[in-house]
Parts: C-alpha cells; sequence; structure tokens
C-alpha cells in the first residue's frame, strides 16, 4: 500500500491540534467524533421523551384545577417552554406533536444509525480487514462534517415560527405541507443527512471490497464487515429515493408546486390555495421504500456486533457462520420489498396487500436464522460474563421481543387494527433500543480498550447494565398493552377518549421508568469519560480475539499496522483442538512443521 495511507516508512508530518483532532481525516478519530455526537444526540431525544411521557403520565389538570396553585415542576416547565408550548405546565398538543417528531428524526437519523453505522464502522471496519484508513479519508472527513451540519439545523426548526415540524417523523403529506415553517427545516436538514450517509456508505463498500489485507477473501472477513457492507449497500440504494422524495416536498412548500397535495383538497376549513392534482399516497411509497430497509439499517451492525461479542466470549467459533452472512444478504435484498406493509389503511388492493404480507413473512425468516444461529453459538461455549457479554446475550430476546411483536403488524386484518396505535410504538422501540441500542452500548464497552487503551469499569458496567435492561422493559412492554386496548398514538392527552381510561394507569408507570432508565445513564457516561484518561490500562488483545483489530496497538497509530497484516485463517478459530491457547489470530502464521 501506498505511503500516502500510512503504510511505508512510517514518518509522518506533525499535525496541529485542529487538523489531528477536529478536521482530521484519520478514520479511527472519525469514528470517535461520530461516537460523542451521536451520544449527545440520543441524550437530547432522550429528553425530549422524557418531556413527553410526562405529560402522558398526568395529561390534563382535572375539574379542580387552580392555576394559582401550580407545582414546581409546572410552574418550571411554563417559565422554560413558554404559555404557548407549556400553557400552566401542562403541554399544548402541537409543541407535543413538535416533540414527538423530533424525538423520532434525532434518535434514528442523528442517534443509532450514525451510532452504529459511522462510528464502529469507521473505526472498527477498517481494521477489521487489515486496512490503514478508508479508501477516501477526505470524503470521510466531509461525511461527517455534513452530518453535524444537518443535525444542527434540524434542532434549529425549533427557533422557526410555530416551532419544529410537527407531523410526525413519519412527515405524512398534505398535513405535512401546509405544516408551520419548521417543517421546511426539517425537509433542509434529511437532505443534508442523507447526503453525508450516502458519502459513507460509498467509501465503505469501496474500502470493503478494495483494501482487504493479503489473504482477507470474503469468506474470511468477520460477520461485523459483512453487516457493515450489507448495510452500507441498503443506504446507498434507498436514501436517494427518500431525498428526492423530500425536496418534492420541499418544492411543495416553497415554489406552489403539487406533487403531494390533492385535487380540491380542505385545510382549515378553507380550500387550500395550492391544491392541485397530487398524491399525498406518493409520499408514503417513497417514504417506507426507505424506511424500511432503515429498520435493517438499525439492526444490520447491532447483529454483527453481538456475533464479535459472543464469539470472543465464548472461546468457540460462531455457529453458522456462512448462513449468518447469507441471512444478512438475503435480509438486505428482502427489505427492499416489504415497504407497502405500513400501508394497510391506506386503501390498497387485497391482492397486493397479500403480497406484501408474503414478503413481510417471508424476511422473518432470514431474520430467525440469524437469531437461530446466534443462540445455538452460545451453546457448549466456556461462556465469559463481561459486561459485553451481557448486553449482547440481552439483546437476543429483545430482538425476539421486538421481532414477535411485528408479526400481527405484517398481516393486514391484524394491523388495521393495531396500526397507529401504542402497539406500533412498543414493536418499534423495542427493535431499536433493547434491541439496537443494547447491542450499541455493549459494543462501546467491547472496543473501548482497542479505542483508549483503557478498558471500563466492570462494576459500573454491570451495574449500568442490569439498571437499564430491567427499566426498559417497564417502558416498551406496558405499551404494548395500552395498544392492543386500543390507545392511538400521537394523542398528548389520551383520556379525552374514554376507552383509554382503563390504561391510562400504565402511563404513570412509563413515565416512571422512563425517569430511572434516564438515571441509569449516568454511570455509564461517568464510566465512559473517567476512563478514558483513568481507566485501567491494558494491552493490544485485552479479550484475547482472534480478529485483525487486536492485532495492532491499542489506541491504533496513524497507519494502523506496523506493517501491511497476512491474514492465514477464518475470524473465529476459537479453542482449535492441538493449538497452545485457545485462540488462534487471524494474522498468526502456521507453526513449522518439525
Amino acid at each position: 500500500m501506498s505511503n500516502e495511507h500510512g503504510h511505508g516508512d512510517g514518518h509522518h508530518e506533525p499535525q496541529s491540534f485542529i487538523w489531528k483532532y477536529v478536521f482530521s481525516v484519520d478514520h479511527k478519530v472519525i469514528g470517535i467524533q461520530y461516537m460523542i455526537t451521536s451520544f449527545l444526540f440520543l441524550l437530547v431525544g432522550f429528553t425530549m421523551m422524557l418531556l413527553m411521557r410526562w405529560q402522558l403520565a398526568m395529561p390534563s389538570p382535572g375539574d379542580d384545577f387552580d392555576p394559582e396553585k401550580l407545582g414546581m415542576m409546572r410552574t418550571i416547565l411554563a417559565s422554560v417552554f413558554g404559555e404557548n408550548n407549556m400553557p400552566y405546565g401542562y403541554m399544548a398538543p402541537e409543541f407535543y406533536n413538535q416533540l414527538g417528531a423530533m424525538h423520532g428524526t434525532i434518535m434514528i437519523f442523528l442517534g443509532v444509525v450514525p451510532l452504529g453505522v459511522a462510528a464502529f464502522g469507521n473505526y472498527v471496519l477498517p481494521l477489521q480487514i487489515g486496512a490503514d484508513d478508508m479508501a477516501f479519508p477526505r470524503l470521510n472527513m466531509a461525511s461527517y462534517w455534513t452530518f453535524l451540519v444537518g443535525g444542527i439545523v434540524m434542532l434549529s426548526s425549533f427557533l422557526a415560527p410555530g416551532g419544529a415540524a410537527q407531523s410526525g417523523w413519519t412527515s405524512y403529506a398534505p398535513l405535512s405541507v401546509a405544516a408551520p415553517p419548521g417543517q421546511t427545516i426539517w425537509l433542509i436538514a434529511m437532505v443534508i443527512i442523507i447526503a453525508s450517509s450516502l458519502l459513507g456508505s460509498v467509501n465503505f463498500i469501496v474500502t470493503t471490497l478494495n483494501m482487504r489485507a493479503k489473504g482477507m477473501t470474503l469468506g474470511r472477513m468477520p460477520v461485523f464487515v459483512w453487516a457493515q457492507l450489507v448495510t452500507a449497500v441498503l443506504l446507498l440504494l434507498a436514501f436517494p429515493v427518500l431525498q428526492a422524495g423530500a425536496m418534492l416536498q420541499l418544492l411543495d412548500r416553497v415554489a406552489e408546486t403539487s406533487f403531494y397535495i390533492p385535487k380540491d383538497m380542505f385545510y382549515g376549513g378553507v380550500a387550500f390555495p395550492r391544491a392541485g392534482g397530487g398524491s399525498p399516497i406518493l409520499w408514503q411509497h417513497l417514504f417506507w421504500f426507505l424506511a424500511h430497509p432503515e429498520v435493517y439499517v438499525l439492526l444490520l451492525p447491532a447483529m454483527g456486533i453481538v456475533s464479535e461479542i459472543i464469539a470472543t466470549n465464548t472461546r468457540k467459533p460462531l455457529f453458522g457462520y456462512k448462513e449468518l452472512v447469507g441471512s444478512m444478504i438475503l435480509i438486505g435484498a428482502l427489505s427492499f420489498v416489504v415497504w407497502a406493509h405500513h400501508m394497510f389503511v391506506s386503501g390498497m388492493r387485497t391482492s397486493l396487500a397479500n403480497l406484501f404480507v408474503t414478503t413481510t413473512m417471508t424476511i422473518s425468516v432470514p431474520s430467525v436464522a440469524i437469531l437461530t444461529c446466534l443462540l445455538l453459538s452460545l451453546r457448549g461455549g466456556q461462556i465469559r460474563f463481561n459486561t459485553p457479554m451481557l448486553f449482547a446475550v440481552a439483546f437476543l430476546p429483545m430482538f425476539g421481543i421486538g421481532g414477535l411483536t411485528g408479526l400481527p403488524l405484517g398481516f393486514a386484518p391484524t394491523d388495521l387494527y393495531l396500526h397507529d396505535t401504542y402497539y406500533v410504538i412498543g414493536h418499534f422501540h423495542y427493535v431499536v433500543a433493547p434491541g439496537s441500542l443494547v447491542a450499541l452500548i455493549g459494543a462501546t464497552y467491547y472496543w473501548f480498550p482497542k479505542m483508549f487503551g483503557r478498558r471500563m469499569n466492570e462494576s459500573l458496567g454491570k451495574l449500568h447494565f442490569w439498571a437499564t435492561i430491567i427499566p426498559i422493559n417497564f417502558v416498551f412492554f406496558p405499551m404494548l398493552i395500552q395498544g392492543m386496548w386500543g390507545m392511538q398514538r400521537r394523542l398528548a392527552d389520551p383520556t379525552l377518549q374514554w376507552h383509554n381510561l382503563p390504561v391510562q394507569g400504565w402511563s404513570m408507570m412509563i413515565g416512571i421508568a422512563a425517569a430511572v432508565l434516564f438515571l441509569a445513564q449516568i454511570p455509564f457516561f461517568f464510566n465512559f469519560f473517567y476512563s478514558i484518561w483513568y481507566g485501567e490500562e491494558v494491552g493490544e488483545n485485552p479479550w484475547e480475539a482472534t480478529t485483525l483489530e487486536w492485532a495492532c496497538p491499542s489506541p491504533p497509530p496513524h497507519g494502523n499496522f506496523a506493517a501491511p497484516p497476512v491474514v492465514y485463517r477464518g475470524p473465529y478459530e476459537y479453542s482449535v483442538p492441538g493449538h497452545d491457547s485457545d485462540y488462534w489470530p487471524q494474522d498468526e502464521a502456521e507453526p513449522e512443521a518439525a
């Protein structure tokens, strides 16, 4: 490889702080930038959720309400957010919907996806394939800064007249076309964020296919690399569709077009001035053509991470490596033909609905295959229950619940009842929060020693695990109950519908559990930042793992490897009979015959 990327004479000009840590082109620094920025966005999105849960726990003042006797918390909320958003400390429906739309957008597009794909993908993928950097380092830097600008633009929409976007994270037309100016800023921010993802996905694909070390065939790549490759292809093929759709909606709002505005549309009791021959259903098709592959963009990196952690901590090869990889590829292909199961209530023909029911049930097969392979990988292993392993093992039942609760939503007859209820929120969050996010937290503990040369505290890590996994189930499982009862989402005050009253009590418990879950992250963030400087120092391979990222120093220098590594075997050679230790690194040469 050329000196430009790091291998060769090993000499590099000293860089200033700005070019080394701010505008860096090193994939490792960019990965850490993505990680910390994603954590900050997740914190912002979590805070929005807490405000919504506070409102839902105690949504209305009651008949004996006295505005002169507000509690301290409601007085603070009213003064912080203003009387328009929080009259007497109770949330206005418009502000509630702003928080709902922004919570979903931030957690998905600015939190979980960049953490799983851009942060860990950027840092770990080049190391695992033996590369010295990404294929296009400057494009990598541009991807991060485009992402950051998009996130800041998204948050700035709260400053617009009428507040932020309030048409849900799905921004369904025609409501979104007639929404206040915050929706326009949302669309601009989405176009910027999508551009960032496209830059990154091209980089990941080229890096994986062209920069593998000698001997690193496709069949020797770790499962995490395969997961990132499939994810990058999904992003590259699906995101341009939403980008085009967002631009069309932007034109409807600012250029007086009518791509999504139907003929004779009335809004607020009067004829909408730009009503034309557009189709609101077109937006749903364009949005979900991206948003369902996006579900697997959230999941596939998590599955790859769990595969790495389980292999390392069972001290045995993964069960069904080829089946795991094949299932990921099949999921990627099928994810493009299931999108309309989100649209059963839109009036589609029964024959078309049956087609999407069939594809939806089909895509569950490779998902179950992956879960089965990971469960069978535990069988007969010498399991080490360290903090990363706890999070990895917890992912399995949490993802299982998320998948099983999705099946009724994949059948048109049951979806007609459950659509737009809290059941949908409970299902999706089981996939994303106790599922993907739990795996990503496990990845933070697992690869932290490689990133900083120090280990996070195990006792604090286990405290964080139990304090997270218990309340997170008390947050989302009751939503499934509320949804089956018929409680609809996007209501600032569900008690206005009498049929919700029997299950309203669950909202108080969900609110308390959400507050506990928020507090449970304090030991994690303390552990993370404290351990960067004061954690236990470790060597290059503290977990005694086999993949290539553990063959370079911790943290890796610029260029990663002292010499280009050579790969001699597959990624999970653990407990090989006759070998002198229970792990056989990919880059360790065969012993010479006597």
